[in-house]
């Protein structure tokens, strides 16, 4: 019965757990403001998305204000509502239409940090895992640019520490349920689990949230809810109940259908400028047609029939582009997208370059594969429920983009993002599993040198960080400066 509970997190280092996040907090933010504002005018799709914000803020829906007429467009609106509040609140300029990414990105990294305390009962891992992060290129570049998927990753990334939290609370339900004499064989669900299950629905309103701002957040929904089926049958196994998986599924009868409905509800809400208003493109596709179009249910096939329209734009995008990438370059920075470049000065020298190159801080990606390889080893050789759940995220967020890379899809190694926290934590797992943990009977020596070498690993993956940091934020450098980080020559160019 103790398994059902993993040791307390709010110990006697609870608050300087916060104190050590709020440190990393710090340094996220500073990396992702200082300069924020530069390079100056809408750089890659800001063109499009910092353009659409601005007209949400107008008119209600997506709208071409040069032309003075509806746009349209292939992507939810929750997205853009955001980067839209950055605008409200500063003006429409660069730091205007930047800074509500910013601060997306500084939250993700304070939750990746708390998730990864969770996860590992540890706040040395939790931070450091928030650290790296942090000092990743690839996020802070999303960061600090407006884009739709830090967005989109932040929502899944806050989806999954919910329904972690929701574990641990039923776990702790259970425990309490077992110690006042409940027979988890013969009770249901509502004697050992009381009261609305908050996190779960917390989870689903965030995943609406995700999808509501991209389509791709629909690839995380069946790995999530394996998580939640899966650690609700080990927790009844724990309690001692007979075919767990059987119980666990006849549970996500009685909240399955409610999360899906809190699901659906969050993202028809953020398409209300669109139903509210008159203007939206297909917003009266019925009567354009000479058909009947009834006040709600009208609106509602109208809404329908624009989302077909979308899904046949994404399912036939094929054209060619520059930065265009295949789902197995990613993980090894094979193409990265060159957001902005300038061969103005001044640099001190007499060839300058400044770039904004999304590319990933190369020491910390290219640990990636490495990592994913431990994780499975000891997931399966330890059966942790902790590597599956990361390599769960991993799969959710890469594996479907291989399957429209063989439909020659157009694509670009942003994608990726949503998977970015679940690869930083499979690194942080093989960290925890080199200095092994306190309390054990693993001798003092050998967690002195793992801890030595993670130390190393994270300072050596600081030191690259800056060394790339010029091109991450556009800061114009002599052009010699600037080959000499292109490691992969033409593929980075």
């Amino acid at each position: 019965m103790r398994r059902l509970v993993a040791p307390p997190n709010r110990g006697p280092g609870y608050w300087w757990s916060w104190a050590a996040t709020a440190g990393v907090a710090a340094i996220a933010a500073v990396v992702r403001l200082v300069g924020l504002a530069e390079p100056k005018g809408k750089i890659f799709d800001e063109v499009y998305y910092a353009t659409e914000a601005w007209a949400l803020l107008q008119r209600g829906v997506e709208w071409d204000l040069e032309k003075d007429e509806v746009k349209y467009v292939v992507h939810p609106p929750l997205g853009k509502w955001l980067i839209a509040l950055g605008e409200k609140a500063f003006g429409y300029d660069e730091f205007g239409w930047r800074i509500s990414a910013a601060v997306a990105g500084i939250v993700s990294v304070v939750l990746l940090a708390r998730i990864g305390r969770r996860l590992f009962r540890s706040t040395v891992l939790g931070c450091a895992a928030g650290l790296l992060m942090a000092l990743d290129g690839f996020h802070m570049v999303l960061s600090r640019v407006a884009l739709l998927d830090i967005f989109l990753m932040l929502f899944l990334l806050a989806a999954f520490g919910a329904l972690l939290r929701d574990r641990d609370a039923r776990r702790g339900q259970w425990l309490a349920a077992l110690a006042s004499g409940v027979d988890a064989e013969r009770s249901g669900p509502a004697r050992g689990l009381r009261g609305v299950p908050w996190w779960r629905l917390l989870a689903a309103v965030l995943l609406g949230a995700a999808l509501a701002v991209k389509w791709s957040a629909l690839f995380f929904v069946p790995a999530l809810l394996v998580m939640v089926l899966w650690w609700d049958a080990a927790t009844y196994r724990t309690a001692g109940a007979t075919r767990p998986w059987r119980r666990a599924l006849r549970d996500g009868l009685i909240w399955l259908p409610l999360c899906g409905l809190v699901v659906f509800a969050v993202y028809l809400a953020s398409w209300s400028g669109w139903l509210l208003s008159d203007d939206g493109y297909y917003r009266h596709w019925l009567a354009s047609e000479g058909r009947s179009e009834p006040a709600v249910v009208g609106a509602l096939q109208n809404l329908l029939h624009y989302h077909q329209e979308a899904l046949n734009f994404h399912s036939g995008l094929s054209s060619k582009h520059t930065y265009q990438s295949w789902p197995w370059q990613w993980l090894l920075l094979g193409r990265p997208v060159a957001f902005y470049w300038s061969g103005d000065g001044p640099c001190g020298a007499a060839s300058c370059a400044a770039e904004v190159l999304l590319l990933g801080t190369p020491l910390l990606w290219w640990s990636f594969l490495p990592a994913l390889g431990a994780l499975t080893w000891l997931g399966v050789a330890r059966r942790d429920w902790r590597a599956g759940a990361i390599g769960l995220g991993v799969a959710a967020g890469l594996l479907p983009w291989f399957y429209y890379a063989f439909q020659s899809r157009t694509m670009f190694s942003f994608y990726a993002l949503p998977s970015l926290p679940f690869l930083v934590l499979a690194v942080c797992y093989v960290i925890g599993a080199l200095i092994g943990r306190a309390g054990t009977d693993e001798a003092p020596a050998r967690r002195r040198v793992g801890a030595v070498v993670a130390g190393a690993y994270v300072l050596a993956v600081a030191v690259c960080f800056a060394w790339y940091y010029p091109v991450f934020v556009g800061t114009p450098i002599p052009y010699e400066d600037w080959q000499l980080r292109m490691l992969l020559g033409d593929r980075w160019v």
